[in-house]
């Protein structure tokens, strides 16, 4: 199996969910657990050891723009929040497991 190939579909299908969750009116667990499971495919698969620096400086800032309030942007605010809230539900998990696998590389003295 080709992995690459494999993290990068992962990685556009999370897109496309994160985008699709933003459209669902009520709360669906399904589409937040695949944001889940995709984000932890893209953590194992995407991020190589010379990107982890980049990606977790990008994570932070997508967590904390995740957290802003868009009530105040008239029409398309509510949209906007949500789907920065599926960016995070999406990119967090690769952020834990890119972080593990950095403290993984520092342990071992790779």
């Amino acid at each position: 199996m080709n992995y690459d190939k494999l993290g990068a579909w992962a990685f556009i299908l999370g897109a496309l969910v994160v985008v699709l969750a933003s459209f669902v009116t009520a709360d669906v667990g399904l589409l937040k657990s695949a944001l889940v499971v995709l984000g932890i495919i893209v953590g194992l698969l995407n991020i190589n050891d010379r990107d982890i620096t980049h990606f977790l400086v990008a994570v932070i800032a997508i967590l904390a723009v995740g957290n802003a309030n868009f009530d105040a942007v008239p029409v398309f605010g509510n949209l906007i929040q949500k789907t920065l809230q599926n960016i995070v539900v999406f990119v967090a998990p690769a952020a834990a497991i890119t972080a593990i696998k950095a403290v993984y590389t520092m342990a071992s003295g790779k």
